[in-house]
């Protein structure tokens, strides 16, 4: 059975680690920013709606503009080093504005939304305003496939005919069948494989990057689908979303209690406590995605009965995106949505005894 060598686990290794102390210091800078604009306190006589706006727009912007050297290393410069991105520097920077042009919307929006619930009911606003924004996350998960996604990518029907009757014969044993497998132009931005399944209802779609199906076989692809479809057969888009809606309902909450009724300045205060819902749900939400993950991967090898196409597919994921074979402890608890590649084997092999 393939497996990896130390040199694999070391190379990954440092690809990862420097990434990692990133991460975190990049979460310091963002409270930083937070802390210094909460302590800014003024409305620049807007009115309450226009100081709402102005302050989500200006601490969101603020964040950008404070992270964007970190961002650009981390990014392109990084990974134009280790031979993953495949953009030009004003690719990546038109990406970058589209996703804070999304961001700053989406806070103008939120901010400004959730001000007027306060003046509207001051007494019931935390109820309002929680139920308003799960149904905000419920909304965005049905609308991001065909309104966000193809803002940075371009989808495509798999061209191969046989293979997509295959993939669609592979759906309806799954209990998840679907019109079509999209292929995403992935290819343009890195060398990286991924395939993904995102939406429900009339949105559902699974996607597989181009970089993938140029890379793998047959058997490995149909392994790579199977696998996405047993996340659409067992809901997990859809039970994903539900943990984001109480994710947000729970942030309103806390908004509530330390803020009580919130006033246009409370915005870097409010993105604060939001940011410690966050962190403080992210073991819950890392395990209960690994869990996922492991049912996934059962369905996939029940599905195909092809153990090998498992393995192969699983080490060439591995290395194509250098995955952290051995993370950190403390990592793997609070970021790993998905299992390390050597525990994916390690199911391989119990599979098969």
């Amino acid at each position: 059975m393939p497996d990896f060598t130390q040199e694999d686990r070391d190379r990954a290794a440092r690809y990862h680690r420097p990434l990692y102390a990133a991460a975190l210091v990049r979460l310091l800078l963002v409270v930083a920013v937070y802390l210094l604009c909460a302590a800014t306190r003024t409305d620049g006589g807007l009115g309450w709606a226009g100081a709402a706006a102005l302050w989500a727009a200006a601490v969101t912007l603020a964040v950008a503009v404070v992270c964007l050297p970190l961002d650009l290393w981390r990014g392109f410069v990084r990974e134009r080093r280790w031979g993953f991105s495949t953009q030009s520097l004003g690719g990546w920077v038109v990406d970058r504005a589209k996703s804070l042009a999304i961001a700053v919307t989406l806070a103008v929006v939120t901010w400004t939304a959730l001000l007027a619930l306060a003046h509207a009911w001051p007494a019931w606003w935390p109820l309002a305003a929680a139920a308003a924004a799960a149904a905000a996350v419920f909304l965005l998960s049905f609308v991001a496939p065909v309104l966000l996604e193809p803002l940075f990518n371009r989808f495509r029907p798999l061209a191969d005919e046989r293979l997509a009757g295959e993939l669609r014969r592979l759906a309806e044993r799954a209990g998840a069948p679907v019109r079509d497998v999209l292929v995403a132009d992935a290819s343009r931005r890195t060398s990286k494989t991924n395939a993904y399944v995102s939406g429900f209802g009339a949105t559902r779609r699974v996607v597989v990057w181009d970089t993938l199906l140029a890379n793998a076989s047959g058997a490995e692809l149909k392994l790579v689908v199977a696998h996405e479809l047993a996340h659409r057969r067992e809901r997990h888009v859809f039970k994903g979303t539900v943990l984001g809606m109480a994710g947000v309902a729970a942030g309103v909450i806390a908004v509530w209690a330390v803020l009580g009724s919130p006033a246009p300045q409370d915005f870097p205060r409010a993105a604060l406590l939001f940011l410690a819902v966050e962190l403080v749900g992210l073991p819950f939400l890392a395990w209960t995605s690994r869990r996922w993950e492991r049912v996934a991967d059962r369905a996939s090898l029940e599905l195909t009965g092809d153990r090998d196409a498992f393995v192969r597919a699983h080490v060439g994921l591995a290395r194509s995106n250098l995955s952290d074979l051995d993370p950190p402890r403390a990592v793997y608890l609070l970021l790993f949505t998905h299992p390390t590649p050597p525990q994916r084997l390690a199911l391989a092999r119990e599979e098969s005894t």
